[in-house]
């Protein structure tokens, strides 16, 4: 009996010996030194996550791993455009996955958020009702005056509300999501529901970037450890989740007055409800609400980097609006088919602002859903997978003198980012602020036309430059990435001040003028 016990036991750690080295023997990507159960989870940095990514894929190259704990799982990095695409695009049937994040994923949404659902039934109904409104045909048949509308109102606010800057990029983007998921808008700056979505946001992007909370993910032992010594993140989650509920709920509510007393609209909550479609009241409310935080933080954030870049970039701005003034007098504000087709520059402005502080730097993470194999490397089945936008997005062999804020660099891609998206070359690719493969963000055509639009018609319009401090000297507009962006999933700007200056009083006029014409013909028709 002894024998047999001391045999078993050999035979046991001679299995474990040699799962031990066959496992060893997989070649993994390169990446940092771990230490034993913990792996690389003490270098993973509490903020700005993108910097230390970009700092150790100079190290290891374009594809690179780390370990969090003991699992066999990995998180692998991409920062490479070829890698990313071979990965994401190519092999998109095993990339498109998303790892489990327990505390926004699980505590917060209940795996209700869009951007954290695996690839089910439910995400493939929910990413194809948003295509259907949001295809490049219907952006610009139906979407395109309504985009219009709301720039042009934009405008109107830096002239009568100029010590709003700040609040009149979310209001824009904001207000024109409303509409299409709810048929209302944010008619002001100060709207309820608009002050409510930019305060929960801030508190969703601080839990949702890596090494925010403990990495329960890939060490669940961390559950159970007091959340007093991670900054109360189940608290902060489930506070985050009853907020969210308390101002979704009251907007559902109102839409369906609405739909009681006038009948179906082109919204996303009359499609859900039209089509009968199996959704709870608490799934449409996060549904509809993904749609909210996506639509009015991308947009808003990059209007607000373009402002930056206008301001400590003068020659560009001057540029600029030198190409504008050749297609646009004083008495036409620019509209889409001629900014399209007429001005290259506000195109390539556009990609640049995406590329030099893209939305998402770290992007957001997908996991494995098979063990696959990439150049002799072994990724296992369960790893998360990440496009390091950020370190492709300032690689000097990509983009030279990748801190300059530079549009020409985009000459040689007149197209929209989709198209580029589209052909799965990364090396081709403009940019990959909007992500890649099939998570590419669905509101893609929308957003592009959103910031092309208001970009031009801000050049038409307005100056933007320093503020001036009481001694007449102008305010520093801070751009170092490192400093002047908060901390969280998203490279939202801290409040800067800056100067807005009407280019003439005749422009004024018109644009006054406009804006209520596009307000009687246009806006009215959406509920406030």
């Amino acid at each position: 009996m002894y024998a047999s016990i001391v045999l078993l036991s050999f035979g046991l750690v001679a299995l474990l010996a040699w799962t031990t080295i066959f496992k060893s023997q997989k070649k993994l990507p390169p990446g940092p030194p771990t230490l034993p159960f913990l792996g690389n989870v003490h270098q993973l940095p509490k903020r700005g996550i993108h910097f230390k990514y970009l700092e150790w894929a100079r190290k290891y190259g374009g594809i690179f791993s780390l370990k969090i704990g003991s699992s066999d799982d990995s998180i692998i990095v991409l920062s490479s455009d070829k890698i990313g695409t071979d990965l994401m695009d190519k092999r998109a049937a095993v990339t498109s996955n998303r790892p489990k994040v327990y505390a926004v994923g699980e505590l917060a949404f209940r795996n209700n958020h869009l951007l954290f659902m695996s690839g089910d039934q439910r995400l493939r109904l929910r990413r194809k009702m948003i295509s259907k409104i949001a295809t490049e045909t219907r952006c610009d048949a139906d979407h395109v005056p309504l985009i219009e509308a709301e720039a042009t109102q934009f405008l109107r606010d830096i002239c009568l509300y100029p010590e709003h800057m700040m609040e009149h990029a979310p209001r824009y983007s904001n207000s024109i999501s409303m509409a299409l998921a709810y048929h209302s808008r944010t008619p002001r700056h100060d709207t309820k529901h608009m002050l409510g979505l930019e305060h929960l946001n801030n508190g969703f992007l601080e839990l949702a970037e890596i090494g925010a909370t403990p990495p329960v993910d890939w060490l669940p032992l961390l559950k159970y450890v007091p959340e007093r010594f991670f900054n109360n993140w189940k608290t902060r989650a489930l506070k985050l989740r009853e907020n969210l509920l308390d101002l979704y709920m009251p907007l559902r509510h109102r839409a369906q007055k609405r739909r009681e007393a006038v009948g179906s609209t082109p919204s996303l909550y009359d499609a859900i409800r039209d089509q009968k479609l199996d959704m709870t009241d608490e799934e449409i409310d996060f549904f509809l609400g993904n749609l909210l935080e996506g639509g009015t933080d991308t947009v808003a954030t990059t209007t607000l980097v373009f402002f930056q870049a206008m301001i400590n970039f003068p020659d560009i701005q001057a540029a600029a609006k030198k190409q504008i003034d050749e297609v646009f007098g004083e008495t036409e504000i620019p509209h889409w088919n001629d900014i399209r087709d007429k001005l290259p520059l506000i195109t390539q402005i556009v990609k640049e602002c995406l590329r030099w502080r893209p939305p998402v730097p770290a992007s957001v993470p997908h996991a494995l859903s098979e063990d696959e194999v990439y150049e002799g490397m072994h990724l296992a089945k369960g790893s998360t997978i990440l496009l390091n936008i950020w370190g492709i997005h300032h690689d000097p062999a990509r983009y030279p003198n990748p801190s300059i804020f530079d549009p020409s660099r985009f000459e040689n891609h007149p197209k929209s980012a989709s198209v580029y998206a589209n052909a799965s070359d990364g090396p081709k690719r403009d940019h990959f602020a909007y992500g890649s493969g099939r998570r590419i963000c669905p509101g893609i055509h929308l957003a592009e036309r959103s910031l092309t639009i208001l970009f031009a018609k801000l050049l038409w319009g307005f100056d933007f430059s320093h503020k001036l401090d009481e001694a007449g000297e102008p305010i520093p507009v801070d751009i170092n990435p490192e400093t002047a962006y908060r901390d969280g999933f998203l490279n939202k700007t801290y409040p800067f001040d800056m100067q807005a200056t009407v280019r003439s009083e005749k422009k004024r006029e018109v644009i006054m003028k406009t804006a209520e014409m596009m307000e009687a013909e246009i806006l009215g028709q959406y509920d406030l």
